[in-house]
């Protein structure tokens, strides 16, 4: 999918460091490599940084479907981590698996390599 930058990549997204790996029909890929400001306490990738992943990824896959013209937005997600992190880059894939004309269902899995690190579902309005 053709998409100019600026209706992908929002100033959050750049934030992050997250880059666009592929987009279209209902799919997003969306990796982030593990950078100092995105470690916990502990120093690994903080939940929150990998939870912001999801919902970017999920976000761009409702927007493949119905049109980066119109808008969606995040009415709930439930996220489950697996692993932890420590260095390196992850990918979220999101697929959207029902695009309804008012809301969207998605689900999303995060992998580093070949290890799951964490799988979530998220329902989208349409707005």
């Amino acid at each position: 999918m053709d998409v100019p930058a600026g209706l992908v990549e929002s100033g959050f997204f750049k934030l992050l460091g997250c880059r666009l790996h592929s987009l279209g029909d209902g799919v997003s890929q969306v990796a982030l490599n593990l950078e100092p400001p995105l470690r916990n306490r502990g120093g690994k990738l903080h939940g929150g940084a990998l939870f912001s992943l999801v919902d970017i990824a999920m976000g761009l896959a409702c927007s493949s479907v119905h049109g980066f013209d119109q808008q969606s937005a995040t009415i709930e997600c439930k996220i489950n981590y697996i692993r932890a992190v420590s260095d390196g880059e992850v990918m979220c894939t999101a697929r959207v698996i029902h695009p309804g004309r008012r809301t969207l269902v998605v689900e999303a899995e995060v992998t580093q390599g070949d290890k799951l690190v964490a799988k979530a579902q998220g329902t989208f309005a349409v707005l």
